[in-house]
């Protein structure tokens, strides 16, 4: 049976994005999660409705997860059978990425219980019902996971990282003043030799 690779996209992006990476694994067949909701106990039932159709067809099925991608990937699948992940420019820690976005809006926890919803001037809407969520669904990830971070991520700090991988059968591999999103030619190249080279 041919081995299968879920591909769970980040925030703006689509399913379609699978197919730009198929060429790095030509082994695989790159299936993409198709998902337009960014609450996580709305997404989970997608990814865990597409994993159970391959898992059950298949002997071997990897994980690619872009940005978001991969906390939804981490809370949709923790406990199910899964070969290994890759993460590309992750959401490691929800909670402290969240409590991070606050620092920055200048919004406290009391605020944000009473608004409920906080938009803020970097276009993130905090809500006070997903922290919550957040912290009453703590992850539990076992998984062998490969790791890549830009440099100079603006996103994810490199502490948050530095955790995970503490913490985790993780390795992670950086690339210099990359960013969170990887588009320029150089950054894509580095990620498609990075994925060649993890699998």
């Amino acid at each position: 049976m041919k081995k299968i690779m879920l591909y769970i996209h980040g925030k703006n992006g689509n399913h379609l994005e699978a197919k730009q990476y198929q060429k790095n694994c030509p082994e695989f067949e790159m299936i993409g999660v198709d998902y337009q909701e960014y609450l996580p106990w709305m997404v989970e039932k997608q990814i865990k409705s597409v994993y159970e159709t391959y898992r059950a067809q298949n002997s071997s099925l990897a994980i690619l997860a872009n940005s978001i991608g991969a906390y939804f990937a981490m809370h949709s699948l923790q406990g199910r059978r899964i070969e290994k992940a890759l993460f590309i420019s992750p959401v490691l820690n929800m909670e402290q990425l969240i409590l991070d976005m606050m620092k920055w809006a200048n919004i406290s926890e009391e605020a944000l219980r009473e608004a409920k919803e906080i938009k803020t001037e970097f276009g993130e809407t905090l809500s006070w019902e997903y922290l919550c969520f957040v912290r009453e669904h703590p992850i539990s990830w076992d998984i062998p996971t490969e790791i890549l971070y830009g440099e100079r991520d603006h996103l994810i700090s490199r502490q948050m990282v530095d955790d995970f991988v503490a913490h985790h059968p993780a390795t992670l591999t950086i690339m210099p003043d990359g960013e969170h999103w990887f588009h320029t030619e150089s950054q894509c190249k580095f990620l498609d030799d990075w994925m060649k080279a993890v699998l």
